[in-house]
């Protein structure tokens, strides 16, 4: 399982070895169900060098979101830098998310399944940045209503439900088989923006309880 070692002169590469390698055995045993002995066999580092570098388990699961979801964040925040369209900015948030977790399955299952096992004060660490990726998204979300392409869509429902679409691709995606990543970003747009219905056709209003669903007080 183990993949090559960087140079032990190399702490950043190590870690970044560290991280990958633990990632792929939490997303095989659950966090619950690897220990610490599992990544010192997978990463050919003894438990001291791991202890290096983080102080138990929690902490390697806090360094491996943490790490991937700032990558993500950062990586986002500079392909907007010179971007204003809407859409443009809307299609570049689901392209860096997916090809990010497309190339990353292990992070992605490990975010999705290990969420609730962080405790404080790493738990809020790491809901920090989610409070920030999840500000930016909506911001684009925002700019994407102004120009009247979602109207009367609750923003948290629009946003959220466009993460839960995107954060799902690692369940079913099978490379060779699926669209890569700008394919699928440009059906993930598609569906987002206009649903599944034929160019032209007006959708019907959704009823709950008798009243067009949506948030009365936007």
């Amino acid at each position: 399982m183990a993949s090559s070692i960087p140079n032990p002169r190399d702490s950043e590469a190590k870690l970044q070895h560290i991280l990958r390698t633990s990632a792929q055995v939490f997303a095989q045993n659950g966090f619950e169900g690897a220990s610490m002995r599992d990544i010192s066999r997978a990463t050919s580092v003894s438990l001291a060098g791991l202890y290096y570098y983080f102080e138990n388990k929690q902490h390697l699961l806090y360094l491996i979101q943490s790490t991937t979801f700032t990558f993500v964040l950062e990586s986002l925040r500079s392909r907007l830098q010179s971007v204003q369209e809407p859409t443009e900015r809307l299609r570049l948030l689901i392209l860096n998310h997916i090809e990010y977790f497309l190339s990353h399955p292990n992070e992605m299952k490990v975010l999705s399944h290990e969420e609730d096992a962080l405790d404080d004060p790493y738990s809020e660490k790491v809901q920090a940045i989610k409070r920030r990726y999840y500000a930016l998204a909506r911001e684009i979300f925002d700019s994407i209503a102004a120009e009247g392409l979602a109207p009367g869509i609750l923003p948290r429902v629009a946003v959220l439900s466009l993460f839960g679409m995107m954060n799902w691709t690692y369940k079913w995606h099978k490379p060779g088989v699926d669209p890569d990543a700008a394919e699928l970003t440009a059906a993930i747009v598609g569906l987002f923006l206009h649903g599944v219905l034929p160019p032209g056709q007006d959708p019907k209003p959704v009823f709950a309880h008798g009243v067009i669903a949506g948030d009365p007080r936007e």
